[in-house]
Parts: structure tokens; sequence; C-alpha cells
């Protein structure tokens, strides 16, 4: 296993995020297109994999932790502005998430 140093650990800027929109991407059955809402202003699309393990509008209102920094990735025609984290079992994804309602943006430290 690589290890990463503290200093490179806090350059992620990792908050808690509300999925608020998802569409189908014509021809695509592994992704999604998503809106996301790190409140305040700053809602961003992203692409959301996984897909071919749930509709999307089952996951429209969850609370999720994303990678708000991580360089902006074009795919399907689609800009990715964050990154959702997920568990990966088996290559389905288990969102991770927090246990209690807290403001959408707060960091994780």
């Amino acid at each position: 296993m690589t290890t990463v140093s503290y200093e490179d650990f806090a350059k992620l800027d990792l908050r808690v995020a509300k999925i608020i929109e998802t569409e189908s991407i014509e021809g695509k059955s592994r992704i999604i297109k998503g809106k996301i809402d790190l409140g305040g202003d700053d809602q961003r699309d992203v692409i959301i994999g996984g897909a071919q393990y749930f509709q999307p509008d089952d996951i429209v209102g969850k609370t999720v932790i994303v990678l708000a920094n991580l360089e902006p990735k074009t795919m399907a025609g689609v800009e990715s502005n964050a990154m959702l984290l997920a568990a990966d079992v088996d290559d389905k994804p288990y969102w991770l998430t927090v246990a209690e309602d807290i403001p959408l943006g707060s960091p994780i430290k």
C-alpha cells in the first residue's frame, strides 16, 4: 500500500453534498449525469457511476460525501466537477454519507 503525506491529504476538499437532480445519459448504462448541492450557491454537475444498479431517481435527495476540488473531467459530453465517494463491492457503489442532518458543504476532516 502506498502512503500519503498529511500535507497531500490536507489538499483534498472533502465535503457534504446532496444529490438534487439526476438524468440518464443517452447510450450509457453505467453512468448518469447528476447535480449536487454543496450549500450556498454552489451547485455542480457530476458524473455518477454504478448506474446499472439503480434508477436515476433512486438517489435524488441522498446526502453524500464528495471530493470537491478534483480537477474537472468530461465524460459522455458531461463535465464532472466533483467526485462522489463510495465503497466499492463487486463494482457496486455504496455511497459514503453522514448519519446526522448537517449543513451542506460541511468539511470532512
